[in-house]
């Protein structure tokens, strides 16, 4: 379970997040995150929050962020605000580390998401790139939807794709959440 000071790694991303507030401190108001991407950090795919908006600060180093398709990079002191709805990715594309504060408002789910998704790929279900197999993302897209969607395909178009997974993965042993990642 997310609690303040705790701090989690994913490997194949190059990305630590330390919890600073999470939604629990915060009575679901926000999450606020320290993130410290590795140097040349992977590029994570297209995506957006439905009903969140996300704040970054720029505290070292530089970050690469994909905004609507245009790459921005913001250096120390940057601020940027993605507003819900919006496509957007960030990584590192430099030869030094960044440290970036992350707040996403409101919190919904999104640290359960983050943890899920650093469990599995520790557990090595993942591929090179830290992406789960279609079942288990199947899964994981729809329970978590309302905090994290992929810009592509069309958000109707993923969501009968996975729906039609849906009781196949189940069959096959998945689960949309671990708890062990959780607790």
């Amino acid at each position: 379970m997310a609690h303040q000071g705790k701090e989690i790694y994913n490997p194949k991303t190059g990305q630590l997040i330390q919890f600073i507030k999470t939604r629990t401190d915060t009575n679901g108001e926000f999450l606020e995150l320290i993130s410290t991407y590795e140097p040349g950090s992977k590029e994570p795919l297209p995506h957006y929050h439905p009903h969140q908006d996300e704040y970054f600060d720029v505290l070292q180093g530089e970050l690469s962020v994909r905004l609507n398709g245009n790459l921005q990079i913001l250096k120390p002191g940057d601020q940027i605000h993605i507003q819900k709805t919006t496509v957007h990715a960030m990584w590192n594309a430099t030869n030094n580390k960044s440290v970036v504060r992350w707040r996403t408002v409101p919190a919904l789910d999104t640290e359960h998401l983050l943890e899920l998704n650093v469990g599995l790929v520790n557990d090595g279900k993942t591929n090179k790139d830290g992406v789960p197999n279609l079942l288990q993302v199947a899964l994981m897209m729809m329970h978590y939807n309302h905090v994290f969607r992929l810009a592509q395909p069309p958000y109707p178009v993923q969501r009968v794709i996975f729906m039609l997974l849906t009781p196949v993965a189940r069959l096959m042993g998945y689960k949309p959440y671990y708890k062990k990642y959780l607790d």
